[in-house]
Parts: structure tokens; sequence; C-alpha cells
């Protein structure tokens, strides 16, 4: 069965996952919060490790507005934890060996490059305000610029 195609608005499905120190997180646990969820490809390739190390630039921007930023991606504990250590990262990542949350939120599509096709994280980031719904929704996500992006547009909707 199809996951339901998310939408903003929609409740934000809710997930219980390992962080890099394999301790559970689950996002009904961060209620009262806002919430960025990044999903990516994997973890130490160019563009998640510049992603990542945005996000950790400005972690505390986003944690003076209430947000707390979620990174996921198929990758193990022990690879997202060495990731974390390589490039001193400072926000939290979970894995999702299993591929379950990446189908419910509708990121694990069928890819094409160079001719070929295979299944794939495409790089998306939702915005889930404090009740748990969706504000807003970036798909297919280009990196360059990308936190600014959300940093703005969690400006805009808590003042």
């Amino acid at each position: 069965m199809a996951a339901k195609k998310l939408i903003p608005g929609a409740e934000a499905p809710d997930f219980t996952l390992p962080d890099s120190d394999e301790a559970m997180v689950s996002l009904n646990g961060m209620r009262g919060s806002w919430v960025v969820l990044y999903f990516y490809p994997k973890d130490s390739t160019p563009g998640c490790t510049t992603e990542a190390i945005d996000f950790t630039a400005r972690a505390g921007e986003f944690k003076k507005l209430g947000a707390t930023i979620i990174g996921i991606s198929p990758d193990s504990c022990s690879s997202h934890q060495k990731f974390m250590v390589k490039f001193d990262l400072g926000i939290t990542l979970l894995s999702d060996s299993e591929k379950k949350v990446l189908k419910q939120y509708g990121v694990w599509k069928i890819k094409k490059m160079y001719g070929n096709e295979s299944y794939g994280v495409v790089r998306s980031t939702f915005l889930i305000d404090p009740a748990g719904k969706i504000r807003h929704i970036w798909n297919k996500v280009n990196v360059e610029g990308h936190v600014d992006e959300v940093l703005n547009m969690l400006k805009d909707v808590t003042h």
C-alpha cells in the first residue's frame, strides 16, 4: 500500500527511531516544539555533509525559535556516529535502516541517474509545528541556501 501523500496541514506521521547513540527518539515526544525534519540520502557524501554542517552552524538560531533539527537517513547508528564525529555535527541524526519512516513520509522513491533506476532517498524537509501538524514541505531540496530558506520560513510562522 502506498503512503498517503503528505500535505501542509496534515498530521505528521509519528515514528520512533534510534539516534547515533542508539537511544530511541519519538516525534510525539517533541510535541510542544517546532521540528525541522529533514531526510537525506547518505552520511559523508558531499551534499549531505554540506546540509548537516549548515544545519549545525545555524542550530542555535533554530533553538532560539523553539525548533529541534532532526536528520533521517537509511544509514546505521554507527555510520551516523562516525559522520557526527568526523564533521563535529551538533544535530540529531536518526537511523531508518528499515526505511519505514522514509516510506511514511514519501521520500523513498525511484531515482534515475545515468539512465539507471534505483530506489533512494529524495532529499526533503518537513517543518512540523508544536501541535504535530506539517506546516511546510520542501521536496527535491537543493542544498545550497536550503537552511536559510527553512530558517526564514520558521521565523515567518513563529512571529
